[in-house]
């Protein structure tokens, strides 16, 4: 079993920089394309807005914060969503019409809350109804499904192909103090 370190270790500098990163965390171009802060990703709103895929990947990332997983994973998640968007316009209207609520909510653009804490308690106002619903359901399953993301959670994967759990680590408790 992997021990991961708990410790946060952040400077000053780091969280000066982390926190200005916060503010402008994507790009959104004139051609649809949306590029995140650190130019490390990059997705195409098919389906929806670009302003619309670019505000799930922040309430994404808000709903699920992970310090160590990168926008481009919740971007992904959100790719999904645009996809079945294209499929269905009751799905599009649903994500859309959620969006623009919760930058009404927000007195103009969610994007632009600057503080998580504010970000969480529009999220909180609207988490009963169905646009956040389906947000969060295909969070689940797009990123602790996603097995890129698997070592990030230290989580070894299902064992019953590799025999179960016997001869995998299940006996692996040396945190546990000897009796």
């Amino acid at each position: 079993m992997r021990v991961l370190d708990k410790q946060m270790k952040v400077s000053r500098r780091g969280l000066l920089g982390a926190s200005g990163a916060s503010l402008v965390a994507m790009t959104v171009m004139p051609t649809g394309m949306i590029i995140g802060a650190d130019s490390a990703w990059a997705a195409m709103a098919k389906n929806i807005k670009p302003e619309t895929f670019a505000t799930l990947v922040q309430m994404a990332r808000d709903i699920y914060p992970h310090d160590r997983v990168a926008d481009k994973y919740y971007a992904m998640v959100v790719e999904g969503l645009d996809g079945g968007a294209g499929k269905s316009e009751a799905e599009k209207s649903l994500l859309e019409d959620g969006v623009a609520e919760l930058n009404k909510a927000a007195s103009g653009s969610y994007m632009q809350v600057g503080w998580e804490k504010d970000r969480v308690a529009l999220l909180q106002a609207v988490e009963s109804s169905g646009f956040f619903q389906k947000v969060r359901g295909s969070l689940v399953t797009g990123i602790y499904n996603n097995k890129d993301l698997w070592p990030l959670f230290g989580y070894e994967g299902e064992s019953a192909s590799e025999g179960g759990y016997i001869d995998r680590g299940f006996d692996d408790i040396d945190w546990l103090d000897a009796v």
